[in-house]
C-alpha cells in the first residue's frame, strides 16, 4: 500500500493522519499532495477551526523512504528535487495556514517527520516519543525546514548537535526546552492534541490567525516593521465583530461566543 493522508473531522478540528504502516509513515510525494490540497480546502471552509497532523498506530513518522530515496539515486536528480519541492509546499502551506495546527506525535519524529512536527504551531508528544534528525547518519543533509525550524527553537549549539550527531532527543527534553507544548502519556497524544486544539476553537479565529501572521513576521521583520505591523492587526481586529462580543463578554463577566 502507497503512503496515504488520511482525512478525518473531530468537531471543528481537521485530522490529517499519516498513514504508511509498511514503511513506519514514511512520506512520500503523494502525501504532500495531498496535505497541500487538505489545507487549501480547509482554508476556506468556516467549519474548520484548527488542523491537528499525526500518524497511524504507535509512531509519527520516520521521514522518507530510504528505499525510494535510494532508487532516486538512479534518476536525474531533478526527479529528487521536485519530490523535495513537493514536501517544501506542504510545509510551507502548514506554515502559512491562517488556523492553528497542531503536531500529536507518537514513537518516533525521524527527519522529514521532525521537520514537519516544527513547521506546525504547537506540539503535543508522548512522554516515551523521540525526535531525531538522522540525515547525517545516511550522508545526507536536512530537508522540511529542519535548519530554519531548530535554529529558531533552541541554540545554535544545540540545533548543531541535533542535525550533525544525528542522536535521538526524547520529548521530555524538548517540553523543557520549549520546543514541546504538551507531554502526554503513550497513546494519548491524539486525544491531547485535541483538548487542546478545542481550547483554540473557542478563541476568535481573526485574531488566531493575526497572532499567527505577527509571529511568521518577526522571524525577519525590523523591530521597527513589527510594531507597524502590530498596529495594524489591532486597528484591523479591534473593528471586527468579534471584539465587540469579546470586549462585551468580558464586562459583563460572561462566556464569549465567537462568530
Amino acid at each position: 500500500m502507497s503512503a496515504q493522508l488520511l482525512s478525518t473531522s473531530e468537531g471543528a478540528t481537521l485530522i490529517l493522519t499519516l498513514s504508511n504502516p509498511e514503511h513506519k509513515n514514511a512520506l512520500g510525494p503523494e502525501m504532500y499532495a495531498a496535505g497541500v490540497e487538505a489545507l487549501s480546502v480547509a482554508e476556506s471552509s468556516p467549519e474548520v477551526k484548527s488542523l491537528v497532523i499525526t500518524g497511524e498506530g504507535a509512531l509519527f513518522s520516520a521521514g522518507g523512504n530510504l528505499q525510494r530515496l535510494n532508487n532516486n539515486r538512479q534518476q536525474p536528480p531533478e526527479h529528487q528535487a521536485q519530490s523535495i519541492e513537493g514536501l517544501h509546499n506542504w510545509i510551507e502551506a502548514i506554515r502559512t495556514f491562517p488556523k492553528p495546527v497542531i503536531a500529536a506525535v507518537e514513537g518516533p519524529a525521524a527527519g522529514a517527520g521532525f521537520s514537519l512536527a516544527l513547521a506546525c504551531d504547537m506540539i503535543v508528544a508522548a512522554r516515551n516519543s523521540v525526535f531525531v534528525m538522522a540525515y547525517s547518519n545516511i550522508a545526507l543533509s536536512p530537508d522540511g525546514g529542519g535548519t530554519w525550524s531548530l535554529s529558531r527553537s533552541v541554540p545554535r549549539q544545540l540545533a548543531t548537535e541535533l542535525l550533525m550527531l544525528g542522536e535521538r532527543m526524547p520529548a521530555e527534553r524538548l517540553h523543557q526546552l520549549g520546543v514541546v507544548n504538551r507531554l502526554c502519556e503513550p497513546g494519548q497524544a491524539l486525544g491531547t492534541a485535541l483538548t487542546l486544539a478545542n481550547l483554540l476553537n473557542q478563541k476568535a479565529h481573526n485574531a488566531l490567525t493575526s497572532i499567527k501572521e505577527l509571529i511568521n513576521e518577526a522571524d525577519a521583520a525590523s523591530f521597527h516593521h513589527q510594531l507597524a505591523l502590530e498596529r495594524d492587526h489591532f486597528v484591523k481586529n479591534l473593528h471586527h465583530v468579534n471584539a465587540g462580543i469579546g470586549i462585551t463578554a468580558f464586562l459583563n463577566k460572561e462566556k464569549p461566543r465567537y462568530e
